[in-house]
């Protein structure tokens, strides 16, 4: 079941509820663009068409954020809490060595790309791993990027490039990633599993404080994001209320 969420369609699934989906997709050969969702990108799918178009054309959309969640309750919607991507990543690659599926990994730095694979093949196996490649290029080289993916066999992609490149990526290149089951963008999540960030206290994720988390680590690159995000958020949510009490 879907809401709808500021022009958003939103599954209304939890995160046994997303694998059990994911998994069903995967046996039965078929395919899922996946994407999740947050208050920061909420605002900025509204400036943002090409961003908007790639998101709202997933097949799958969880909330991320707790604040969409108490979001939609205040709107009237309800989600049964947040699914969030490092979380179904995680998830994911458990199911992938259950299932003998194998996921390809593409993002973030190469060393940071590489202790990832290193982790998971050191936990799972080696048969696990369709490939992996890093996440700086340029726009010229998608095409071949994609491409080898493609190619690798995988059955699951996990895009760790920053928003709105990755829904971007995915988007414009479904076609090419039709072999693929599934995709979904992981934000900076490699970073997180191979160590070089820390991730926020689980009763900060659980109250939605992940951002002060993020912003107490990197004030000065964070803050301005985070003020004038977290405001333009509340804005639009109180506007739509508005809008249904008026």
């Amino acid at each position: 079941m879907k809401i709808e969420f500021l022009g958003i369609p939103v599954d209304a699934l939890t995160m046994q509820e997303t694998v059990s989906y994911i998994n069903d997709t995967i046996k039965d050969g078929k395919r899922i663009n996946h994407v999740v969702i947050n208050a920061g990108k909420v605002v900025a799918m509204q400036t943002d068409n090409q961003l908007f178009e790639s998101v709202v054309s997933c097949d799958l959309i969880n909330a991320d954020g707790q604040s969409i969640v108490w979001a939609s309750k205040f709107l009237g919607k309800h989600l049964p809490g947040r699914v969030a991507g490092i979380d179904l990543m995680e998830e994911l690659v458990h199911l992938a060595a259950q299932m003998n599926y194998k996921c390809f990994f593409f993002g973030a730095k190469e060393k940071v790309v590489c202790q990832v694979v290193d982790l998971y093949t050191k936990k799972y196996g080696s048969s696990i791993i369709a490939g992996y490649r890093n996440g700086y290029f340029a726009d010229e080289d998608e095409p071949g990027i994609a491409r080898l993916i493609a190619e690798s066999g995988a059955q699951l992609l996990f895009v760790a490039i920053t928003s709105p490149r990755k829904e971007n990526f995915m988007y414009n290149y479904r076609e090419e990633l039709a072999g693929v089951n599934f995709t979904m963008g992981v934000g900076g999540s490699f970073d997180v599993i191979a160590g070089f960030t820390k991730r926020a206290p689980i009763w900060m994720r659980n109250n939605g404080l992940e951002w002060l988390y993020r912003l107490a680590q990197e004030p000065r690159r964070m803050w301005r994001r985070y003020f004038f995000g977290n405001l333009k958020f509340i804005g639009l949510v109180v506007k739509e209320r508005c809008k249904k009490c008026g």
